[in-house]
């Protein structure tokens, strides 16, 4: 049996993700500055779709160059070049936002790849660009917008995780290990920022249908092949779960867990540690029986 099978309410799972400040829903808050990074595919460009749906003006960052803009871009939303491993391209884009808008009103620090692997497997240079990426470049992202943030005296951080930084199974050390430290940050931060009048989430989905998979990073293909069924086989889509993250969003959740999947893990883990011990076990032993344990 999975956590996810286990008949815990959803409803009750929902609730353990509220702020205790809970600010009033507003999804009339409309003309809102926005920009996100990785936001030419998968969730980012969901959430792009979902914001410019709202009537917000946002500003998508991804790869590509700017004179390059992808097809996938909607017509009614700007894009720029942004690698999050640059600290020269968050300062140039930062500038952009500033000279175009003159401010910021939501930062969705949504760019990242995948990566799975057994632990002697994984190489440095894995555990480099993973970081380098997932983590270091939501850090690049806090720190060049919430100066910004700040002085205005309002605006949210939005962090994308996973709910591999929650829930720990086998062969993704390196992929829980930094999705974990972005839950962190965003904790923190959370407590850092609402003094200014400056919102923090952070959003942990399960497994969903995205691009994500053609991402993979790893060292170790049979991980990486397990990983891939995940996220190709998941029930959900990013279009799906970017309208869970904007009611979310609206309702001013710090935890977001936008899918069934992503509440019930959560909840197990935290409820019924035994039941998640075990199953954690067990995916561990059918992994090394499958891959003969080599």
């Amino acid at each position: 049996m999975r956590l996810s099978d286990l008949p815990l309410p959803d409803s009750a799972a929902r609730r353990l993700s509220r702020l205790p400040f809970v600010s009033t829903p507003s999804p009339a808050d409309t003309n809102r500055r926005v920009l996100i990074t990785g936001g030419a595919s998968g969730l980012g460009l969901a959430l792009a779709t979902a914001f410019l749906e709202r009537g917000d003006r946002v500003m998508i960052a991804d790869l590509a160059p700017s004179d390059d803009r992808p097809d996938t871009v909607p017509a009614d939303a700007r894009y720029l070049r942004l690698d999050v491993r640059s600290e020269d391209e968050w300062q140039a884009a930062r500038d952009e936002i500033d000279e175009i808008w003159g401010g910021l009103d939501v930062l969705v620090n949504n760019a990242g790849i995948a990566q799975g692997g057994r632990i002697e497997m994984l190489t440095e240079d894995d555990w480099r660009l993973i970081t380098d990426i997932n983590l270091l470049g939501v850090a690049r992202g806090c720190r060049t917008f919430v100066p910004m943030l700040k002085k205005q005296g309002r605006g949210r951080v939005v962090n994308t995780a996973s709910l591999a930084g929650l829930v720990h199974p086998p062969t993704m050390s390196s992929y829980t290990a930094v999705k974990a430290a972005v839950v962190a940050i965003s904790e923190s931060l959370r407590w850092e920022l609402e003094p200014f009048g400056v919102d923090v989430s952070v959003i942990c989905p399960s497994f969903f249908r995205t691009n994500l998979a053609s991402s993979l990073n790893s060292s170790d293909p049979a991980a990486a092949g397990f990983a891939s069924k995940l996220i190709t086989r998941a029930k959900l889509d990013a279009d799906q779960i970017a309208a869970e993250v904007m009611l979310a969003l609206d309702a001013g959740e710090f935890l977001i867990l936008p899918d069934p999947d992503a509440r019930k893990n959560y909840r197990g883990k935290r409820l019924l540690p035994a039941v998640y011990a075990k199953t954690m076990l067990d995916m561990g032993r059918k992994f090394a029986a499958a891959t003969g344990k080599s």
